[in-house]
């Protein structure tokens, strides 16, 4: 059923109830956690003044995910860093070295398997809403998420070789 636009007692419950997934995905995006709740906010008064555009294609939910990773992605082509190549192994303790290890194989992966990730491992949501976020087809979410563990694994084996 299609209708025209969302009401903001909608975008309000999506904001009470999700406010801390959608913060955290914000943060793996632009990996800023503080900046992560600008984003969130920013996405949220984009969904507000955009409301009237929600079409019913597809969750509210999902459309909301959109406009924060969206907003996170735009955001980010801002400020993002690149990870050095070389972690220094003894300036940080052995669980300080193995979370950087993995921070940064995460962020070598491809932007749809990472985008994926985050939104699977962070806000938990299900293959039908990741693809309608992503714009993909539940089945290329599987995938996207084979393919990104394997990268995972590939990566870490070699850091720990």
């Amino acid at each position: 059923m299609k209708r025209d636009g969302a009401t903001l007692d909608q975008l309000r419950q999506i904001y009470e109830r999700r406010l801390d997934e959608l913060r955290r995905v914000a943060a793996a995006i632009v990996r800023d956690r503080e900046l992560a709740c600008d984003v969130v906010q920013e996405a949220f008064v984009r969904a507000v003044r955009s409301r009237r555009t929600f079409t019913g294609d597809g969750s509210l939910e999902a459309w909301v995910w959109r406009i924060v990773v969206n907003t996170a992605r735009d955001t980010r082509a801002g400020v993002w860093e690149e990870i050095p190549e070389d972690l220094p192994a003894s300036s940080a303790s052995s669980d300080a070295w193995e979370r950087q290890a993995v921070r940064a194989a995460v962020e070598r992966l491809p932007e749809r398997q990472r985008l994926v990730l985050f939104l699977r491992v962070y806000a938990d949501l299900d293959y039908g809403t990741i693809a309608r976020v992503v714009g993909i087809t539940e089945g290329t979410v599987g995938a996207t998420l084979n393919a990104a563990h394997a990268n995972l694994r590939q990566a870490l084996a070699e850091v720990s070789s």
